[in-house]
């Protein structure tokens, strides 16, 4: 079984699946005609996490988490969700928030939110219960009578949101859930995945912006030319990248370029460089034998979004050269 550096490859081997496990899956494929969507994706994402399954557009996420769902086959490999081979089975124990929006516009918010919960099972009058707490909770408790129609996008993104949760199902999973709301919403969203959460709910969301992951995730995979490229933490994707310095010299700031890494950066006050792997302490110890003193010196990780741009251009990269 190859690993690349980021932990994963397209095939990473028959995972380990028990039923305490509510989504795996093991090298997934699908086309489309002769386009390849998905290239032998493998998931698993513990009972109660939150999850997040990174990728630039077009990278495989949405027919992923599709195939997951059951919503489409597979043209190969295996998946089980919450203990079920066929997907379906298990639809009523599941939320989904599709990445096409779409509710009745002639209906009223709390009765939208109702029917949504009747689909998976749950008492009409109950929803409507459910619906009007759940609402007030998140902010939009004064357009519990409006229709859809006279509703923002982002408030009817909210209001289908809440659709998908009301049954409280022990899986959630969210299609680019973020996408057209404004910040304001964007919290309300993220207060109510932390609160499903909370409550024991499992889950699983797409993403192509990565303020939301690095916030919430606690594992995440990141997938782009329909290969999963990483499987970690957060902080595991951030250490792919080497940690940042800001050295500022007491004196002689230009002069001490001969003793930084060649590509180091200097604005007339500090130095910007990546810190040399295990030689951080070295070179601080050279800096100011050498009498360049340290007026100021920060080192720190680069953020999930650099990481993400490094993964994903490697692995466009590495496509181009096999594709040669």
């Amino acid at each position: 079984m190859a690993h690349s550096r980021y932990h994963a490859t397209a095939n990473e081997g028959m995972w380990p699946v028990d039923d305490d496990t509510p989504v795996w899956a093991n090298d997934l494929v699908k086309h489309f005609g002769s386009a390849t969507a998905v290239n032998g994706v493998s998931l698993s994402v513990p009972r109660g996490m939150i999850y997040g399954v990174l990728g630039p557009n077009g990278a495989g996420k949405t027919t992923t988490l599709r195939m997951l769902l059951g919503i489409i086959d597979p043209d190969s490999g295996a998946r089980r969700l919450l203990g079920h081979s066929a997907p379906r089975e298990a639809s009523q124990r599941v939320g989904y928030l599709p990445e096409e929006r779409g509710l009745y516009p002639a209906m009223k918010a709390r009765e939208a939110i109702a029917f949504m919960g009747a689909l998976r099972g749950l008492d009409w009058a109950e929803g409507r219960r459910r619906a009007g707490d759940m609402m007030e909770e998140a902010g939009l408790g004064h357009a519990v009578d409006r229709k859809i129609r006279q509703m923002s996008k982002g408030m009817a993104q909210l209001v289908q949101l809440l659709g998908s949760i009301v049954h409280r199902p022990e899986l959630i999973v969210l299609d680019e859930p973020f996408s057209g709301l404004d910040p304001v919403n964007q919290e309300h969203l993220e207060s109510l995945v932390r609160a499903e959460s909370a409550r024991g709910a499992t889950i699983l969301f797409s993403t192509h912006v990565m303020s939301h992951a690095e916030r919430l995730c606690e594992r995440l995979a990141i997938i782009a030319g329909g290969k999963r490229r990483f499987e970690g933490t957060v902080e595991e994707a951030r250490g792919v990248l080497p940690m940042q310095a800001h050295y500022v010299p007491c004196q002689r700031g230009e002069e001490a370029a001969r003793l930084l890494p060649a590509d180091a950066r200097f604005d007339g006050r500090a130095w910007h460089f990546e810190v040399p792997d295990g030689g951080a302490e070295r070179l601080l110890m050279s800096l100011i034998e050498a009498g360049h003193g340290v007026a100021g010196l920060t080192m720190q990780r680069p953020g999930l979004h650099d990481a993400f741009v490094r993964i994903v251009g490697d692995a466009r990269q590495q496509d181009a050269e096999a594709a040669r």
